[in-house]
């Protein structure tokens, strides 16, 4: 059970995603505008794009030609379904030689592909069209992405802008109402991008801006409400993280005492992470939670387990398990059966789960498998809640503001539902990895927060490696463990780039995690944004 996508108080803009690392962002960036937005596979059918009575439909970008045989997409009969039903097109990218090649043009390989930072000039600036705020001659600088090109146009369209090299860079077919962009409107490198997202939908589509916070809190609550039975009991699973700490508040108010939260240590949290979570739930939230230590039972099933996908397949399942059981204790209490479970599902969990079309998959790429998406078993017993599955994490934490969670509790930095399993890389219970993860994370997780740069953080940990390097600690060789720190910035956890340290910041943190923790010796920093990496290493 999630939010009705049709009982939001906007007009919804539909993405259909067609693999470009940009979706999200379009997504994002439409949010932003107070405009309700989602992101459904490009080769969905036409019944169930049509059943989301989207306002307007914007295909993305994506890494394939429209020349090849099986590249994706839209579904057929979806021109003429736009056309009788008044939904405005627009296409970006790849989306646009869609549009141009599947509506009778011709798109060709380009002889000057076009990738980076390019300029491109209005060429023509008709009222209500996509450059109706701009004049003729006017320049931009845009980000592109392509080695296709257009060649020839579907009749009823025109150029509306070019590139330096005279490539088209804009089209628009007023009468049908499609349009295209050949470059990306919703990256920073496009500086005026939002400005022309802003001015296509308010002034060209005449959306209605109604996504506010304060409205999804209404609704959820309407939608739990009617979900959940007046004799029916709900449990919730408690990280201590954000997402399920806001979805367990906003259940609360729902339901009052009917929920009942528990706390599971698994044997793979941070530094004294049970105490400090519990402690605070009982005194500020004043949920009602139980902790099950669990950690034996986790921890002997990841036994040799090395594959992160396989890791969280198995903590997903064990998870469940101790909440089916948790219930039976509850039905033996109460008298009946718990009917719900809930869960903190975001909305980049359930796109990163499912993968974009063409890449081989039933639905799109799977960077990895959420145990609150792809990692729970098919047998299980409760029903879930995932009043979040629709969110992304800045909106959570609006949420969580609007229902007075505590500011330092939503200011936490993200935490994975697979805990620390995901940061030691290999066999979690070798050695002693989990207890030097812990004391290094610790280490830098302090510092930051001494420095005062935690809350400039979007995420921030350590790694436990798999290697051992030799060095020198008190005139002694030492053959020890390599950790790494990972620290990014982030507006959704979708993109990230990676945070600069001060060298002298570096240089004591290091200092402090070889001193203080045996078996350390020698510690380096993950540079690396996202994409091309993911924001955890697993």
């Amino acid at each position: 059970m999630a939010l009705d996508p049709k009982a939001v108080k906007s007009d919804l803009v539909l993405i259909l995603d067609f693999g470009s690392q940009y979706t999200h962002l379009i997504t994002r960036r439409i949010r932003s505008l107070s405009v309700f937005s989602l992101c459904i596979s490009g080769t969905s059918t036409l019944s169930a794009i049509a059943e989301l009575n989207p306002r307007v439909v914007i295909l993305s970008g994506g890494p394939h030609s429209v020349h090849t045989v099986d590249s994706p997409s839209f579904p057929s009969g979806f021109p003429e379904w736009a056309q009788e039903n008044d939904v405005v097109v627009l296409g970006i990218c790849y989306g646009l030689q869609l549009i141009v090649q599947r509506l009778g043009g011709e798109v060709q390989v380009g002889e000057k592909q076009e990738y980076g930072r390019m300029e491109i000039h209005v060429d023509s600036a008709p009222a209500r069209g996509l450059f109706g705020s701009k004049r003729v001659g006017d320049k931009q600088v845009v980000w592109m992405s392509h080695g296709d090109e257009v060649a020839r146009l579907p009749d009823g369209f025109e150029v509306v802008a070019r590139s330096q090299q005279g490539a088209v860079a804009a089209i628009e077919n007023r009468a049908k109402r499609f349009y295209g962009l050949q470059y990306h409107p919703e990256v920073t490198h496009s500086p005026e991008g939002m400005e022309t997202l802003r001015y296509f939908l308010f002034e060209v589509c005449g959306v209605t801006a109604g996504w506010n916070m304060e409205n999804v809190l209404d609704e959820e609550i309407k939608v739990i409400k009617d979900t959940v039975g007046l004799e029916d009991h709900v449990i919730c699973a408690l990280s201590g993280g954000v997402d399920s700490t806001v979805a367990a508040t906003l259940v609360h108010k729902a339901i009052g005492d009917r929920l009942h939260c528990v706390f599971v240590d698994n044997g793979l949290l941070r530094y004294k992470e049970r105490e400090r979570v519990v402690e605070t739930f009982e005194r500020d939230l004043h949920l009602p939670v139980t902790c099950v230590d669990a950690t034996d039972q986790f921890l002997s099933k990841l036994k040799g387990v090395v594959d992160p996908e396989m890791k969280r397949k198995i903590i997903g399942k064990e998870f469940i398990s101790i909440f089916d059981a948790f219930g039976q204790e509850l039905e033996q209490k109460l008298g009946k059966k718990a009917s719900y479970l809930v869960q903190g599902t975001l909305y980049p969990d359930v796109i990163e789960s499912c993968p974009p079309p063409g890449s081989g998959r039933t639905h799109s790429h799977t960077i990895k498998s959420h145990h609150n998406v792809g990692g729970l078993p098919k047998d299980m017993k409760l029903k879930l809640i995932e009043p979040l599955k629709l969110l992304f994490k800045d909106e959570v934490r609006q949420l969580g503001r609007i229902l007075n969670v505590p500011g330092s509790f939503l200011k936490r930095h993200p935490f994975p539902g697979p805990g620390l399993a995901v940061r030691v890389l290999g066999d979690v219970t070798e050695g002693n990895a989990l207890d030097i993860l812990r004391q290094v994370d610790e280490i830098f997780i302090q510092s930051i927060k001494d420095a005062g740069l935690y809350d400039s953080i979007w995420q921030a940990f350590a790694v436990f490696l798999p290697v051992r390097s030799v060095g020198v600690q008190g005139d002694q060789r030492t053959h020890s463990h390599v950790v790494a720190l990972r620290a990014v910035t982030s507006q959704d956890g979708m993109t990230a780039d990676w945070y600069y340290f001060e060298h002298k910041f570096l240089d004591d943190v290091a200092r402090k995690i070889c001193n203080s923790v045996r078996g350390v010796n020698r510690v380096v920093q993950d540079i690396t944004s996202k994409p091309p990496s993911t924001i955890e290493w697993e």
